[in-house]
């Protein structure tokens, strides 16, 4: 298998690391095969790819998809950023406990982030490129927020405070309590 599973501390994420191959050319990584996933629990097949650019101190998140929710496998392909993962599972042990992840074009790996967690992150590096896989195309109409800066949370973000650059739609999020009797997910164990 291509894929070793790391240590996470909530249920249902898994963080991957790929083997890379490189020398004095450069580097070869497998980074999806559908079967390997599917053999480590990943079950969903991935519909969209996208692609985003960021500059350092950008966030992105923490956001999230009503309905059956969407799964994702998050790289940073380019640079470097401190991924992080928020338990909004109903009945769930770690619910409203986030966890962070470095992801960079170093260490290749791969973020599996199931429905019912919140995602965001922060670039650390000069600039990054995220690329992500969805099991969900895109809808606005099922796609929601929580505050980057929730104190609920505890997010230690590694870029100083007033160095961060959030979007309008991020700054203006509700806090995890504010929606959470509107959350559809439930906790299962995985």
């Amino acid at each position: 298998m291509p894929f070793e599973v790391l240590p996470t501390k909530l249920d249902g994420p898994k963080l991957l690391q790929p083997k890379a191959f490189g020398d004095d050319r450069g580097f070869f990584v497998e980074s999806y095969r559908r079967s390997d996933m599917m053999a480590l629990g990943i079950q969903e097949e991935m519909v969209q790819d996208n692609h985003s650019r960021s500059s350092r101190g950008v966030v992105r998140g923490l956001h999230f998809t009503v309905g059956r929710g969407a799964g994702k496998l998050v790289r940073c392909a380019r640079g470097a950023i401190h991924d992080v993962l928020v338990d909004i599972r109903r009945g769930s042990p770690t619910y409203g406990q986030a966890e962070g992840y470095d992801l960079d074009d170093d260490n290749f790996r791969i973020l599996y982030c199931p429905p019912g967690f919140a995602h965001g992150f922060c670039v650390v590096s000069d600039l990054a490129d995220v690329v992500y896989k969805l099991d969900a195309y895109y809808d606005p109409a099922t796609e929601r927020e929580i505050s980057y800066n929730d104190p609920a949370l505890g997010i230690t973000w590694p870029v100083p405070a007033d160095e961060l650059q959030v979007s309008q739609r991020d700054l203006d999020a509700p806090l995890l309590a504010d929606v959470a009797d509107g959350l559809p997910f439930t906790y299962a164990k995985s």
